[in-house]
């Protein structure tokens, strides 16, 4: 299943940085320092290499800056999506009601709340995906409408993923059609309005 990057790639990365750098730093050190440096140093040494390394990808805040920096190198990068979105979601009658959402994403997981004026949402299962060149994302929710005499309900969204403007204006908007197990169908439009994600979106 595709992540934001691949995860086996991404071990496979991480296992022969920690070796490259584990015996780079062991022979500098022989070198230099301590002609005795024992081998079994670089296995401790690789160990606490690799745990930085996971930590660092692992962790939202980092992991962030490196996807900024790689993206700015290779647009065809999945998109950072993190921060608080608005926007609206159409009934299959016509009628508009106004939207919000948060999404919280890492390299390895996307989690979406959307809110309504009527029903809030959590996240089943995303999966980010680029299909022939096409950024999307898929998403299954779980729904709880604000009539408490209403049952929960799950759907599913496609989102397509567009990018209008450029420079600092350039935003980031998804939008595709849901489908519900009500036998329920519509569209939502969301354009993200900043990169913090803990705002309270919530309407109620």
């Amino acid at each position: 299943m595709f992540r934001v990057i691949r995860f086996d790639l991404l071990l496979r990365a991480v296992a022969l940085i920690t070796i490259i750098i584990s015996m780079a730093v062991y022979f500098l050190i022989k070198i230099l320092w301590l002609p005795n440096f024992s081998v079994l140093t670089v296995v401790t040494l690789s160990s606490i290499i690799s745990s930085i390394i996971v930590i660092t990808l692992s962790s939202s805040l980092l992991s962030r800056k490196i996807w900024a920096v790689i993206a700015w190198f290779d647009k065809s990068l999945f998109p950072d999506l993190n921060g608080s979105w608005k926007g609206k979601i159409i009934l299959e009658n016509g009628e508009e009601l106004e939207a919000r959402a948060v999404i919280r994403q890492s390299l390895l997981a996307t989690q979406i709340d959307m809110h309504s004026e009527t029903a809030k949402s959590i996240t089943l299962e995303t999966t980010p995906t680029i299909e022939q060149g096409q950024k999307k994302l898929y998403y299954l929710y779980r729904a709880t409408p604000k009539n408490p005499a209403w049952e929960s309900y799950n759907g599913s969204t496609l989102f397509d993923i567009r990018f209008n403007g450029d420079g600092s204006g350039r935003k980031v908007e998804l939008s595709g059609y849901y489908y519900t197990d009500r036998k329920t169908t519509g569209r939502v439009s969301l354009v993200q309005i900043c990169n913090d994600s803990n705002n309270d979106v919530s309407f109620y």
